[in-house]
């Protein structure tokens, strides 16, 4: 009489569970429209710009189906194997430059000294300047006769430089721009990881008697290497993609001596209409990213992996 008491309960629990299973979830209501803005702005997009990439399609003209031509065009065209070296290195010096320049700035306004808020808030304005407008005012002074750098050169006996005029200078040059910039956000993040350092680290080594680099090299850079991780990632990801201030300083030029990946875009799409072609760049354009995040995360997660065996 018990096993057959103790077996209908469970009996109806099992009959109930199909009809519980069929039940729709109560939160789809929620997630709809989530997918719908998801679909419409970044699904679709790339759905139809891989289409697009396809397609022999120029503006004016019927699409015609070709492939994976686009793709093959892009090995042996050599404007964009130029712009692809030119965004690796206008990438890799707007990275290591931020970086080096935003550690340092941190350590120096980490420091207690007298107007330190008041000097923080005046580093970090240029992150605060729209890029176009930045782009007006040093176009000014990157001006061989009337701008102010040369000027600054001609104090202290240094000959004029031809600054973004030049094809051997114009990225550096850009760089110099994109330095100014964005210095402060990598001092910014690297600030933040200072400020949650603990202090007894700092106390053990100034017993010791260690000196102020073996301070910084065996204690602050390595508890900061997270925090410059994140800092190299936001730069690379913004450095690679960047497009206002050099199209608004140079357009590319002189001749393509600066023209990244996404000026070269630009003007496959836009100056001469050939959206196919253009496409097919934007897709490699992203694939390229998405490798270079690759790159950064996996180097973070081998020295992670390290840490933690010296640490064991």
């Amino acid at each position: 009489m018990s096993a057959l008491t103790q077996s209908t309960p469970a009996a109806a629990r099992s009959d109930a569970a199909p009809e519980k299973e069929l039940r729709p979830p109560s939160y789809w209501p929620f997630v709809v429209p989530a997918l719908v803005v998801v679909l419409a702005i970044i699904i679709f997009p790339w759905v139809f710009t891989i289409w697009m990439s396809l397609n022999e399609w120029k503006v004016g003209s019927p699409t015609t189906f070709v492939g994976f031509s686009n793709y093959l065009r892009l090995t042996s065209d050599p404007r964009f194997l130029e712009a692809v070296g030119h965004t690796l290195v206008y990438t890799v010096l707007s990275v290591v430059l931020p970086l080096i320049l935003g550690t340092l700035s941190a350590v120096v306004f980490h420091q207690n000294f007298a107007g330190r808020g008041f000097l923080r808030g005046v580093f970090i304005m240029p992150m605060m300047a729209t890029p176009v407008a930045i782009a007006l005012v040093w176009t000014m002074m990157f001006h061989p006769q009337l701008g102010v750098l040369n000027y600054l050169l001609s104090l202290v006996g240094i000959p004029a430089q031809l600054w973004v005029f030049h094809p051997a200078t114009v990225i550096p040059s850009l760089v110099l721009v994109e330095t100014w910039q964005w210095t402060p956000l990598v001092m910014l993040i690297v600030l933040g990881g200072l400020a949650a350092i603990p202090t007894e680290p700092y106390e053990s080594a100034q017993i010791d008697g260690a000196s102020f680099w073996q301070v910084f090299r065996f204690i602050t850079l390595p508890l900061i290497m997270p925090f410059l991780f994140i800092a190299g990632m936001i730069r690379m990801i913004d450095a690679v993609k960047s497009f206002d201030i050099i199209f608004a300083i140079t357009q590319g030029g002189p001749g393509s001596a600066s023209e990244t990946i996404n000026i070269y875009l630009y003007s496959v799409a836009f100056t001469y209409y050939d959206l196919g072609y253009g496409s097919a760049i934007a897709v490699v354009f992203f694939l390229l990213i998405v490798l270079l995040a690759a790159v950064m995360l996996y180097a973070r997660q081998r020295m992670l992996w390290t840490e933690i065996a010296s640490g064991a």
